[in-house]
């Protein structure tokens, strides 16, 4: 399978001077492989924790947030603050956030939480939750909530790095996985270059997959969802309550396990937003949650860094290059062990499914509540409706 990976890579890719596309992906050879334990279905939840991080005159913009919160259709002010939309993020960091942490925690259910590096240094409270949660993963959601298409490529490293650095800082730990959300043609070349062990800004397959974009070492892709996500609750037309949320949620599990269950296993990704996470909503939520469990081991909870390292013990392309920069530290992205079975046996075994180890206790730093740098370069604003 590794083998048909580089081939349909380098044959189907469409490359222009603007890059290039593959939509031929697996095609016709869709896995047969066995997640952990014999799972059909691997699960994450995403919490993205991004208030903190929108467009707001107190964090040195020149424009307000409009995207994503309960007003629709909201414009965005020029050189005012919006209070209404101020108010709005701040219950995700206030309120919204700690539902969600009791709904998972009591639960004993790990996910993965998208982080916005300005948003993390402004809530010291919400990073110590973070730290005390050894079972969840904490990823880089970059270091503003904004739309990065037209930011330069050394302010976007400058913010790659300043991330970085804030997760050390405030969570011990810097993180292994980046979604950028609203990325340009720039942002995969750079978090390859800062050693990310994967990234999740594509939203094109069901499973994990291999891309040669930036140098001859592969960089893993976990594709995330904007249709399995609460953000649909704020679109015209969409959800309107948490029993849609949750019949959507049971619907599309129940379909990939039909599809696990005859030899092709999946993953699912679920969007969850803090400020989103108002009660009638996180009602059906908690239902989906209970329901989810009712499938036992034949769905595995993970976590997206969960999902990475099983797949490059499994399923890591043979016959490619070295990598264009030493692996970061705490990665296992050395390329040893690397006998990666053939993702074309379903014979595999449950022996697949090794648990990973659990991470050592972080003690971090003590959080500095004011070191937060407001002189961030204005962004330009974001295109309605392309929000994640």
């Amino acid at each position: 399978m590794a083998e048909t990976w580089l081939k349909s890579y380098h044959e189907n890719d469409t490359k222009t001077k603007y890059g290039g596309r593959d939509m031929v992906g697996y095609g016709s050879q869709t896995p047969q492989f066995k997640w952990p334990k014999g799972a059909k279905v691997a699960l994450n939840f995403v919490i993205n924790y991004e208030e903190g991080g929108e467009s707001c005159l107190l964090h040195g913009d020149d424009k307000s947030e409009k995207l994503l919160s309960e007003i629709v259709g909201a414009q965005a002010y020029d050189n005012e603050r919006h209070l209404n939309m101020e108010t709005l993020y701040d219950y995700g960091a206030r309120a919204g956030f700690w539902r969600l942490h009791r709904l998972f925690t009591k639960r004993k259910m790990p996910v993965t939480v998208f982080a916005v590096g300005m948003a993390l240094e402004r809530n010291p409270v919400v990073c110590h939750a973070l730290r005390e949660q050894k079972d969840w993963e904490v990823a880089s959601h970059g270091y503003r909530w904004m739309d990065y298409q037209n930011i330069d490529e050394e302010t976007e490293r400058e913010h790659i790095a300043r991330t970085i650095a804030i997760h050390e800082r405030v969570l011990g730990k810097r993180p292994v996985g980046f979604y950028q959300g609203k990325p340009n043609l720039n942002t995969r070349k750079l978090v390859v270059e800062a050693g990310f062990k994967y990234d999740s800004d594509s939203y094109a397959d069901d499973l994990p997959y291999w891309t040669l974009e930036y140098g001859e070492y592969p960089h893993l892709i976990i594709p995330y969802t904007l249709s399995e996500n609460d953000m649909k609750f704020t679109a015209p037309n969409s959800f309107a309550h948490g029993g849609d949320f949750c019949k959507y949620l049971k619907d599309h599990l129940k379909y990939l396990m039909e599809e696990g269950r005859a030899g092709y296993p999946k993953m699912m990704s679920v969007g969850l937003h803090c400020r989103l996470a108002r009660p009638g909503r996180v009602a059906g939520l908690a239902e989906f949650l209970d329901f989810v469990k009712s499938y036992g081991k034949d769905v595995w909870i993970c976590t997206r860094e969960e999902i990475a390292d099983f797949w490059k013990d499994k399923h890591f392309p043979k016959g490619v290059g070295s990598p264009i920069k030493p692996p970061m530290e705490g990665g296992s992205e050395s390329g040893e062990n690397d006998e990666a079975a053939s993702v074309d046996s379903a014979e595999e075994g449950d022996e697949e499914g090794a648990e990973n180890t659990t991470d050592e206790d972080i003690v971090a730093e003590p959080l500095d509540a004011d070191g937060v740098d407001n002189n961030t370069p204005d962004a330009d604003e974001s295109e309605e409706g392309d929000v994640i």
